[in-house]
């Protein structure tokens, strides 16, 4: 049995911050894989499937993301699991939105949520690190990282959880390079992996009008893909809602 635990914050205010991506990516395995329902249990809402063969719990804990070791340690201690068998998914303020870094064991890097759960399970846990980016300074970082992610973090959100969420399966059986493969270039995009023609330079065109209602930066920035949402689910309703869409 594996579990996966995805942190972040209950309530409401905060279901749209870049602090609860590791929810968005529990409840996209969910969503992806026919979990059944969440269930209150272990402080927590747990759901359980089954991926690569293997029985599969997912894990949300209701403490806060100061207190998330609590709900963590009272499943582990419950399923007599040890610390290789749990994963944690969780935000990384120390890599560029959209990537993804896997690996077992290591220190906190002043995550509220792992200092929590460290003293509990020990540090040879796995962990899934979501980059979100960094603010800058640190007198940003509590309202980055309590801030929803924008609009424009759609193009590396949307890919970035429907891959791991379609190659969950990857994650419980230790793939971890194909899995953060698949995931860099989803979230890179198909341009990035087109191949390059060299071809001969045309004669320089004349300057095509203007789109109505449009100026030629405003065109030139409009992206040539776009990630769609996905159309159920507890992600489709986040995104829909950070992404005003009807």
């Amino acid at each position: 049995m594996k579990l996966l635990v995805g942190l972040g914050n209950p309530g409401a205010q905060y279901e749209n911050n870049r602090h609860n991506i590791g929810f968005m990516a529990v409840d996209e395995i969910a969503r992806a894989h026919n979990f059944g329902p969440y269930r209150q249990k272990f402080a927590g809402l747990l759901a359980e499937g089954t991926l690569s063969g293997e029985k599969v719990l997912l894990l949300k804990p209701q403490t806060f993301m100061n207190r998330s070791g609590d709900s963590v340690q009272q499943a582990a201690q419950f399923y007599k699991l040890s610390p290789a068998d749990i994963t944690v998914l969780y935000d990384e303020l120390d890599l560029a939105p959209g990537k993804v870094r896997i690996k077992a064991g290591g220190g906190n890097g002043g995550h509220n949520g792992l200092r929590s759960i460290d003293p509990q399970l020990g540090r040879d846990y796995r962990r899934v690190r979501l980059g979100i980016g960094h603010p800058g300074s640190k007198e940003l970082v509590t309202p980055h990282v309590l801030g929803d992610f924008s609009k424009a973090d759609r193009e590396w959100l949307v890919p970035l959880l429907e891959t791991l969420g379609a190659n969950a399966d990857l994650l419980v059986s230790g793939e971890d390079g194909s899995l953060m493969n698949k995931i860099s270039l989803a979230v890179a995009g198909p341009e990035s992996t087109a191949p390059q023609k060299k071809r001969a330079t045309p004669p320089e065109p004349a300057a095509a009008p203007a789109a109505k209602g449009r100026s030629h930066v405003r065109q030139a920035r409009q992206p040539r893909t776009q990630a769609e949402l996905p159309k159920s689910g507890p992600m489709a309703d986040m995104l829909k809602k950070l992404f005003n869409k009807d």
